[in-house]
């Protein structure tokens, strides 16, 4: 799943030791306007990934793409949101008030001259026919 979103903060990181190894976790709410006209705050955990929450700003809108997953424990569901994919939003041009996009702009093509014109001796270009 993704959806596009601006940090809204960025939680400390914790940190452990398993008999995997050591492991980072970090969590980040992200501002998600959707089709709501409110703004949602989602909170999604970063595991393993520390350099990846390091290169986020804030204020600049992101596409997540994330993985849903909910388990029980004691009777209680909790849902995790975890990211695999964090990259900024290309940015698209603004469109003029009148709702269409004027024409690009293509540089002119440099002109050969036709093979039948010859410069005589003066430096004119003779490009009359025989």
């Amino acid at each position: 799943m993704e959806f596009e979103g601006t940090i809204f903060k960025v939680m400390p990181a914790t940190s452990g030791q398993s008999a995997r190894g050591p492991w980072q976790r970090q969590e980040v709410v992200f501002d998600v306007k959707g089709q709501s006209q409110y703004p949602r705050k989602v909170c999604v955990t970063f595991f393993n990934k520390a350099d990846e929450v390091a290169r986020l700003a804030m204020g600049v809108e992101y596409v997540v793409s994330v993985d849903i997953e909910s388990r029980e424990y004691n009777g209680k569901w909790y849902t995790d949101v975890r990211a695999w994919k964090v990259a900024p939003k290309a940015q698209t041009p603004p469109t003029p008030a009148g709702g269409i996009n004027p024409p690009a702009y293509t540089a002119p093509m440099p002109t050969q001259e036709p093979a039948y014109v010859q410069q005589q001796g003066g430096g004119e270009i003779d490009d009359l026919p025989f």
